[in-house]
């Protein structure tokens, strides 16, 4: 998986945030190379993240109506994803989390469909990679809530600042 040098800055403090995120009431949202790469981590890790990820329901966003997708309770979504989303949004009943997903988290800004951005910041610069925010993108935020953990990570709760 491409944040191998996240696992460093994990401490007691990360790993209970990210497991507030992964409780009973969350649908995933994923794009398809997010899915791919988290199927592949947690399944050879094993633990409770993994137990999770396998129970919960995915949806999956991908170009590729023939996309496979191996993980239980999976649900590819193609063609207009935004207008898919915001029928889960209406229908579904459960909190929906996307964990990482660029792409699909640019598709679903422009839309205006997130509610909510939980944003770990680790004290690293790399310098190289993908962008979470791909260019062009912009949304004015107001901040909501935030710690910090004993390895320096800031977790900052953003929600759109509309009006």
């Amino acid at each position: 998986m491409g944040c191998g040098w996240a696992v460093p800055y994990s401490d007691e403090a990360m790993v209970a945030k990210m497991g507030e995120r992964m409780g009973a009431d969350r649908t995933f949202l994923f794009g398809r190379r997010t899915y791919e790469d988290l199927l592949a981590t947690w399944n050879a890790r094993g633990g409770p993240f993994k137990d999770a990820l396998n129970t919960a329901r995915k949806y999956v966003a991908s170009s590729n109506p023939a996309a496979r997708l191996d993980w239980p309770n999976s649900t590819l979504l193609h063609r207009d994803v935004p207008a898919a989303v915001a029928d889960l949004k209406k229908s579904s009943g459960t909190n929906l989390v996307i964990m990482g997903s660029g792409v699909l988290i640019g598709s679903l800004m422009a839309a205006d469909l997130i509610d909510e951005y939980l944003l770990t910041i680790a004290p690293l610069v790399l310098g190289t990679g993908r962008r979470l925010f791909a260019g062009g993108t912009q949304a004015s935020l107001r901040l909501v809530d935030s710690s910090s953990t004993s390895t320096g990570v800031l977790i900052a709760m953003y929600e759109p600042a509309r009006g």
